[in-house]
């Protein structure tokens, strides 16, 4: 527990931390308010999905955020933080000097992915509530119309919503996972950041074409959208299942390589 604590007070105590969630906080206002200035109508189907609905219901305002970003500005945010665990320690010249402590290795490393992924989350988390109050202010909060057609009360839409970030944070944490690997294998946070933001573009690009469908099922990117299968009636929860399987399988693989890699590790800065 000292090392969790000792890394999220590092984290409250850096300027970057609020910089990074007044830039996801900004996307639903910046959203909302393109909408209500082009006056509640979105031209040619533009936008990501549910942004069409918007107008008629604040509630969909952080669903739509949420698809708009789980395909780039997310998994940048996920690289970028579970990049510098690691390699920004090492840049700074203070990993050497944490781990000359009578500390252990896999603690620290551990303490340092799962404040990583507590980063995204409380970002995602700023990004629903910064939703639902801009949803509530311009169109207001009325009951929410699922994908078949039918509705569910607003109590029950919060609900959802809460589901379907949650589900989107396991997506994340797999870019987290992936992010804190490559951390351990370069001294440059920047380098791993470019390096998992690539990898996930050319997975997110081979998920786009149906020759690699085979492929699909086996890549964590294909299911950045399954969170979807919770605005239907009934929900469809064996796709739901299927996704957070296949995270969790990413997730643990990722972590134990990022651990064996780190127990060995040369630290010479």
């Amino acid at each position: 527990m000292s090392h969790l604590r000792r890394e999220m007070i590092k984290v409250l105590f850096q300027r970057r931390t609020y910089v990074g969630w007044a830039g996801l906080v900004a996307i639903p206002i910046i959203m909302t308010v393109a909408l209500r200035l082009s006056n509640g109508t979105s031209p040619h189907g533009e936008g990501p999905p549910f942004f069409s609905e918007i107008a008629s219901n604040g509630m969909f305002v952080p669903l739509a955020a949420l698809a708009a970003m789980s395909f780039f500005l997310l998994p940048l945010v996920s690289a970028m933080t579970g990049s510098y665990v690691i390699a920004g320690e090492a840049e700074l010249g203070t990993l050497k000097t944490l781990l000359t402590r009578p500390v252990s290795r896999t603690g620290v490393l551990l303490a340092k992915w799962a404040v990583a992924i507590m980063y995204v989350g409380m970002g995602m988390a700023l990004v629903a509530v910064a939703g639902v109050i801009a949803g509530w202010a311009v169109f207001g909060l009325h009951p929410l119309t699922t994908l078949s057609g039918g509705q569910v009360s607003v109590a029950h839409g919060f609900g959802l919503i809460a589901l379907a970030y949650l589900i989107g944070l396991a997506g994340m944490a797999c870019i987290v996972s992936l992010a804190v690997l490559f951390s351990t294998l370069t001294d440059s946070s920047l380098t791993a950041a470019v390096g998992v933001l690539v990898l996930v573009l050319v997975l997110q690009a081979l998920g786009q074409f149906s020759y690699f469908d085979f492929l699909k099922p086996y890549l964590f990117t294909s299911h950045f959208e399954d969170w979807f299968n919770l605005l239907r009636q009934p929900i469809s929860w064996e796709p739901i299942w299927k996704a957070l399987a296949t995270f969790a399988a990413y997730i643990v693989g990722l972590v134990l390589v990022a651990w064996g890699v780190f127990r060995r590790k040369d630290i010479l800065s």
